[in-house]
């Protein structure tokens, strides 16, 4: 059974209704739970508990400890490309945007990569829009031939693809995948996508899924928040993640909490996240998956990135561009979202040891086994 017959036993509305009928009650509850429930998250995530944020706080801070010590993985994301077919209406690559397209050549991501190891990344995400006729297969192999070399892992955030191509790109040492659903309500799905592949919902629903039968040591999920109610995308990102750590055990598992923020187009989310808010949902989700990575970019600010630093957050990105040839190339494309963390990552690393964590920039050697 794959996660689009699981998700099809939920409706948005009644978790939703739920979730806003949780009591503080409830809430002392599913705090009081050794191993919390789907029907304790909700009311970890419900209005009820915003005054428990504090002792919900606590919690995560002790369970990420636990689970993973005072260390933050470090990566960088790359973009190799901002050309896109797709018409997402909170996107700056989206296709009917006026910004300058640019797509770097396999020896110019190469120089980027160099950039990158110089300033102290062993870990690099790559990123695209979704135009296969561009990132196409050779395209990739030359790519990652040109960037293998500086890296321990690779992973990639781009499009939807087949099993089979996820087993290529495994075999020229790519260990990673990422992909947001963006919203798990189907019903108001395609009134942000109307346009190109990624309207197809189920389609990029069961990717994580087919990423794990490709062989991804890594898998990361999210959604894009700001585009829906937090309280349940909150609840269905954490059911998504229970599924896939059901079906896809041998890959880590990661969820990411992107923001919507400024961007091409000037979209305004029809649901902004308080910090607050953001706040409750790592600690509601962390409470309730202590052993899954929380990643957070630089879509945030400083002083909110440093503070999240102890409730759950274990990899973080540093000194980031969102358009391609950032790092080194001279002439650089449209963005994809306006950055609001702009320390370098020494700077970012030196915030991280004030708090007494250890930045770590290297995973494992999986790329330069390929070398």
């Amino acid at each position: 059974m794959s996660f689009y017959d699981v998700i099809h036993s939920y409706d948005w509305g009644e978790i939703q209704k739920e979730i806003g009928r949780r009591s503080v009650g409830d809430v002392e509850r599913a705090l009081s739970a050794r191993t919390p429930g789907l029907d304790d998250l909700m009311s970890l995530l419900s209005p009820a508990a915003e005054p428990f944020l504090e002792e919900m706080a606590q919690r995560a801070h002790r369970l990420t400890l636990q689970r993973f010590g005072r260390v933050m993985g470090m990566f960088a994301p790359l973009y190799l490309s901002n050309v896109c077919t797709n018409r997402c209406v909170y996107c700056g690559f989206n296709a009917g945007n006026t910004i300058t397209r640019l797509t770097l050549t396999p020896e110019e991501a190469g120089t980027e990569g160099e950039s990158l190891r110089r300033m102290g990344f062993r870990t690099v995400l790559l990123l695209s829009g979704e135009a296969p006729q561009v990132i196409t297969e050779e395209y990739m192999k030359r790519a990652l031939g040109r960037l293998r070399p500086h890296f321990s892992s690779i992973g990639i955030e781009m499009f939807p693809m087949t099993a089979e191509r996820y087993r290529e790109l495994i075999g020229q040492g790519v260990d990673g995948l990422t992909l947001f659903q963006e919203t798990y309500d189907e019903a108001s799905y395609g009134e942000f996508h109307p346009g190109g592949r990624k309207s197809d919902y189920r389609w990029r629903l069961e990717t994580p899924e087919r990423g794990g039968a490709a062989g991804f040591r890594r898998l990361g999920i999210g959604a894009l928040l700001g585009l829906n109610d937090w309280r349940v995308e909150g609840f269905f990102v954490a059911l998504h993640a229970s599924h896939l750590l059901r079906t896809c055990w041998k890959s880590q598992l990661a969820i990411s909490f992107p923001r919507l923020c400024s961007s091409a187009g000037g979209y305004e989310p029809r649901f902004p996240v308080a910090d607050r808010h953001l706040v409750q949902l790592i600690c509601a989700l962390r409470l309730f998956l202590p052993d899954v990575g929380f990643t957070l970019s630089t879509r945030e600010l400083p002083a909110l990135r440093d503070g999240l630093i102890p409730l759950g957050i274990t990899t973080m990105s540093a000194g980031s561009h969102t358009e391609p040839g950032g790092y080194a190339r001279s002439g650089k494309g449209g963005a994809q979202f306006e950055v609001a963390d702009g320390r370098s990552p020494g700077a970012v690393a030196e915030a991280l040891r004030r708090t007494g964590y250890e930045p770590v920039w290297k995973e494992w050697d999986a790329a330069s086994a390929f070398a």
